[in-house]
């Protein structure tokens, strides 16, 4: 479990983040300058949450509250991965350097870490972090650059990779687990009544976000409650 060993297992989540983030890069510098795009994305490790937030900086009627709850709830995950990662560590995985790392959890990450034999060490997460971290952030440096100096319809067209990356991502989970695939659905119907809708159509871009996650994981966790004996058997599998 040596930096070396993280940096070699990252590798492939930096050159993918790298992609992800040059289309956040892009759609970042029509609102803000490449620098301040940039330290967005080295202050913060969060697709969905950065996203969001750049949707609610777009509205001219977002606040920093609504940013706040919509990136709470949204990067919530993290919070339950850093917890289950706590168990799978090694013992000299000091408080200090958890809180120092817990930024770089990940997804892609997390299931790299949580996926060893052996109890994972802050040299090896270290080192599984460093490229995705460098990815996203050059990514978001090189696409917040050429948003600047490339013409509208260029960085129009390149901007479509963004929906692209979220429809590569939620439709094979969407097509394994009908929970997901119904939870889906009801953030899709809740946001399509926040935009055609003429009495919720006042609502916030924040807000609104908001609103859909919270209604879709709601009822999903009604229709679809996980019992003890499932949960236990998913956490054996893993």
């Amino acid at each position: 479990m040596r930096f070396s060993d993280g940096v070699r297992d990252g590798f492939p989540i930096g050159l993918g983040y790298f992609a992800v983030s040059f289309s956040f890069g892009i759609a970042g510098s029509k609102l803000i300058s490449w620098p301040l795009v940039t330290f967005i994305s080295m202050t913060n490790l969060t697709s969905a949450g950065q996203f969001a937030g750049l949707q609610i900086m777009s509205d001219a009627a977002g606040t920093f509250i609504e940013m706040a709850i919509a990136t709470f709830f949204i990067n919530l995950r993290y919070s339950l991965m850093a917890i289950s990662l706590s168990q799978k560590v090694s013992p000299s995985f000091g408080t200090f350097k958890r809180l120092l790392l817990a930024t770089g959890i990940t997804d892609e990450i997390y299931a790299l870490a949580v996926s060893q034999r052996e109890p994972v060490t802050a040299r090896y997460f270290a080192g599984l972090m460093a490229l995705p971290y460098i990815g996203w952030s050059s990514g978001t440096l090189c696409g917040a650059i050429c948003g600047e100096i490339l013409p509208g319809i260029v960085t129009n067209a390149l901007g479509v990779a963004l929906y692209g990356m979220f429809i590569a991502i939620v439709v094979p989970q969407m097509k394994a687990h009908r929970p997901t695939f119904i939870a889906v659905l009801i953030a899709i119907a809740c946001s399509l009544a926040f935009k055609f809708v003429p009495a919720l159509s006042g609502v916030t871009v924040g807000f609104a976000i908001i609103i859909c996650a919270l209604v879709a994981s709601l009822i999903g966790a009604a229709l679809f409650p996980i019992k003890d004996g499932e949960d236990s058997q998913e956490d054996a599998c893993t």
